[in-house]
């Protein structure tokens, strides 16, 4: 029999006792010539016809290892660790399977079986399409999708229990915020008082290679002004009446190699700026009562409710110190001004406080739409406060925006005065499916965000298991 360099039939076999063997031959390679997928042929009886060169290269085997041999032979010597071929006898149709060849080469095969009129199968044949280069795109694409959602989680997902980055500008203020976590520059928050700057200074702490070391946080206007100095700086043994006998570190020092958290800096007094401004210049600390300064390596966060160039203008802050503490500034954005943040909060603190009380409560959604339009002065300090306070005095499992100590233009009596006085039946069906339609809308939202539980329910404020029970519920309500 003939032999092409591409194409190898085995003699003594079916086709061999054709007529017009060479010319069957000859089509026969013209065709498996110009195929670029593996082609394996075999008898009814398994044994191996013919294989073409794209299937010796994919599979690493030889014509030698093949040709001649039944399937089940094949197998049994671990030259093929899956036969299509088998599984189509079997089912006697189409099969389709995958398979890894020694070469590492992942393919489809397609096993299809050929009949004589009296229903007998006298050829197999299995097309073996090399899958390897595909499969590696689609892990390549799996890895962007992940690195992809880590990103997005990044700005999207509860970054902790009472830090949630939802709405588009919190989601710029964030990213501005990793751009410079990992540079050892000084950032200065600013915004109102009660929208998360402790929060952003965390998280820039937690993202910096400073993660391991200390992170110290001091509210500048806290401290009695007598005592800024000493906790700031720390004294030496002795240094004044009623200190410690042993001298004391300061903030700077204990925080060495860290980050410290200088929060409400437009209160440092006026004396106390020139001694920061030193430390932002020098990196060395000199405690009280002590004639030599100490070297300290510390990563500085500064934040103010104020407008410190005003106080600038005012001569109430040293203007040295505040081009030195206003390298990198980041301005929050007040609560009214990122609504998207609003409702995934409201929810978040709830499973806080339903956690904590011991209780399983929800808000209506004509509450929750109180919430969205209130404007939240306090920022998200005062909506924490609202969610516990309402936890705390609703008297039934669902808050009612009357329930809401905070006062609502838009409050809808009417929804209360039916929810009091009403069928209490037909209203409990009602609020329900209202409940159930408003809390599945952000479930599923979520979920389609996120693609998995745990990040999903995270977002939210819930734990995994409480938010697939809410979505099994829900749908079961809603499906009725």
């Amino acid at each position: 029999m003939a032999e092409r360099a591409t194409v190898y039939l085995h003699k003594g076999n079916y086709l061999s006792a054709r007529k017009d063997l060479s010319w069957i031959n000859h089509q026969m390679i013209t065709i498996l010539d110009s195929i670029f997928d593996g082609v394996y042929i075999t008898d009814g009886s398994t044994n191996t016809l013919m294989v073409n060169q794209a299937y010796l290269a994919i599979s690493g085997l030889s014509k030698e290892q093949v040709l001649g041999k039944s399937m089940p032979d094949l197998v049994n010597a671990g030259i093929v660790n899956r036969s299509g071929t088998l599984a189509a006898l079997k089912a006697r149709k189409t099969v389709t399977l995958d398979q890894t060849f020694h070469t590492g080469k992942q393919v489809l095969i397609t096993s299809t079986p050929c009949f004589e009129e009296d229903g007998s199968i006298f050829l197999v044949i299995t097309v073996v399409r090399d899958m390897t280069e595909l499969y590696n795109l689609q892990e390549k694409n799996r890895e962007n999708e992940e690195r992809y959602r880590r990103e997005v989680n990044l700005h999207q997902a509860l970054l902790s229990r009472k830090f949630i980055v939802v709405d588009p500008k919190t989601q710029e203020v964030l990213t501005r915020a990793e751009r410079v976590a990992s540079l050892n520059t000084i950032v200065l928050l600013l915004g109102e008082t009660g929208v998360g700057k402790e929060q952003f200074a965390r998280f820039i702490f937690e993202n910096s290679p400073r993660k391991n070391q200390t992170f110290i946080s001091v509210n500048c206007g806290a401290i009695p002004s007598s005592l800024i100095e000493s906790e700031l700086f720390g004294y030496e043994r002795g240094a004044f009446t009623g200190a410690n006998k042993e001298g004391k570190l300061g903030i700077f020092e204990a925080a060495n190699h860290g980050t410290v958290f200088l929060d409400e800096i437009g209160d440092l007094p006026m004396d106390m700026q020139v001694h920061l401004l030193r430390v932002l210049q020098e990196m060395r600390v000199k405690r009280i009562g002590s004639v030599k300064s100490i070297p300290v390596d510390v990563r500085i966060i500064a934040a103010t409710n104020r407008d410190l160039w005003e106080m600038v203008q005012a001569k109430t802050f040293r203007e040295d110190l505040y081009y030195r503490l206003n390298v990198v500034p980041i301005t929050i954005p007040p609560l009214r001004e990122r609504h998207g943040d609003i409702i995934p909060m409201v929810q978040g603190f709830l499973s806080d406080m339903n956690e904590k009380y011991h209780v399983q409560k929800n808000y209506i959604p004509t509450a929750l739409k109180a919430m969205q339009d209130y404007q939240w002065p306090g920022n998200v300090r005062e909506l924490k406060n609202v969610v516990e306070q309402s936890v705390i005095f609703s008297a039934g499992e669902y808050i009612l925006p009357s329930d809401l100590p905070i006062s609502i233009s838009n409050k809808s009596s009417d929804s209360d005065q039916s929810a009091k006085t009403g069928n209490p039946a037909r209203i409990s069906i009602d609020l329900k499916r209202a409940v159930a339609k408003f809390e599945y809308g952000f479930i599923k939202q979520s979920y389609e965000m996120h693609g998995n539980v745990r990040d999903a329910a995270a977002s939210l404020g819930m734990d995994p298991s409480t938010f697939v029970r809410k979505r099994k519920r829900w749908e079961k309500l809603l499906q009725k």
